[in-house]
């Protein structure tokens, strides 16, 4: 076969389909780098040895630029290889688009890959967001427990999809910082922070007041989420987790049961961020409903 020829011809119907049927040009474009990238695996003499066959990239995409114009990089090429590789062994949803799977098939990790392509379909991320998030290390921020509940599809909790640590913007530029800081930081970034702990989480009010007696305390931040149904008490902390922040975030999830909650929705969740975490603390926290993460400072 002529390999060459029949990637070149490839390409240049792929460029005329994307004038004439741009309803689809996103699944014909996909197909199209899924076949160029089959081709290049068979001129190479098969996967076991197309990892060695740069050389032969290198040229077919001086021949390509040459004739057709820009876009046929030999990091572009790589690319296609790659991904008829990877989605050999699965079927990847045609909804993202090439820019999407350019910055996913560098990660290398099939369920990697599923989670990143997961968030993107759920939250609409334009490949500029996926970027982002890649960049932020949000998979590995999950704990081990979750990443075992998506690889084998079982049902996640509230507290499955909160990352540890949480990406917090820092505009101090200070390590050292008050927990009125840390609360400010959080809130003039609040969409991502939502993003940090999950999926359907809703801001409510900060330094939500709540009465005892005659005396007054106030709730860090106050949410609800959607999804399960709940409001969500936060409170945040810049030393480690402590025994006595249990006790605080109870008395604050009493509250919001006994006067807030209506019998429609579900028991109260509790979140303590703090600067250190502490393992023996939530070892012995019974409550069920309270979780804890750490943040970090970028």
């Amino acid at each position: 076969m002529d390999y060459y020829n029949e990637i070149k011809t490839k390409f240049v119907n792929n460029e005329t389909y994307k004038q004439i049927k741009d309803y689809s040009k996103n699944k014909y474009e996909l197909q199209t780098y899924y076949d160029v990238g089959k081709l290049l695996v068979e001129a190479q003499g098969g996967e076991s040895r197309a990892k060695y066959g740069d050389r032969l990239i290198k040229g077919y995409s001086i021949k390509l630029t040459d004739e057709l114009g820009g876009g046929y990089s030999s990091r572009n090429l790589k690319n296609m290889r790659k991904f008829y590789i990877f989605q050999k062994g699965q079927a990847l949803p045609a909804q993202l688009s090439w820019s999407h799977y350019c910055e996913l098939l560098p990660l290398n990790n099939i369920d990697k890959i599923n989670y990143y392509i997961d968030i993107t379909m759920k939250y609409s991320l334009s490949y500029r967001k996926l970027r982002e998030r890649i960049k932020l290390n949000e998979y590995e921020r999950l704990d081990d427990n979750t990443k075992n509940k998506l690889i084998t599809n079982k049902e996640l909790t509230i507290g499955d999809e909160i990352k540890h640590p949480i990406i917090i913007r820092n505009k101090y530029r200070k390590v050292d910082i008050t927990e009125e800081m840390l609360k400010n930081m959080i809130l003039e970034n609040i969409d991502d922070f939502l993003k940090e702990l999950g999926h359907g989480f809703c801001y409510i009010e900060s330094e939500y007041k709540i009465k005892h007696e005659n005396r007054f305390n106030y709730i860090d931040i106050l949410l609800f989420n959607i999804k399960y149904n709940c409001y969500v008490v936060i409170e945040l902390k810049v030393t480690e987790l402590k025994k006595e922040h249990i006790g605080q975030i109870l008395h604050y999830m009493g509250y919001i049961d006994e006067n807030v909650k209506t019998i429609y929705q579900e028991k109260i969740i509790g979140i303590i961020i703090a600067r250190k975490d502490n393992k023996f603390v939530m070892q012995y926290c019974s409550n069920q409903n309270i979780f804890d993460t750490t943040y970090e400072l970028v």
